[in-house]
């Protein structure tokens, strides 16, 4: 057992998701909202708030990337948010 993943119907695969605002004033609310769409499980998100792509220190990043085992996917609302 793999805990308490959340898994896609479609694949014997975990969603882990990460979402990121580049700064403090933005919100992250519909980011979350697009993941949930998708499936994603709410308990599985991890987040850098205020944080630009440029910065290399994003814990929510290295923590999501550390939560992913094989076979699961990272789910990000927009392919910028990792960049």
């Amino acid at each position: 057992m793999k805990g308490s993943y959340t898994y896609s119907s479609a694949m014997n695969t975990t969603l882990i998701r990460y979402a990121r605002c580049s700064t403090n004033d933005q919100d992250l609310t519909a980011q979350k909202q697009a993941l949930e769409n998708l499936g994603v499980a709410s308990d599985r998100i991890y987040t850098d708030h205020g944080l630009t792509g440029t910065s290399r220190a994003r814990p929510g990043l290295d923590q999501a990337i550390a939560a992913v085992r094989e076979d699961d996917t990272l789910v990000v609302p927009k392919l910028d948010r990792l960049a």
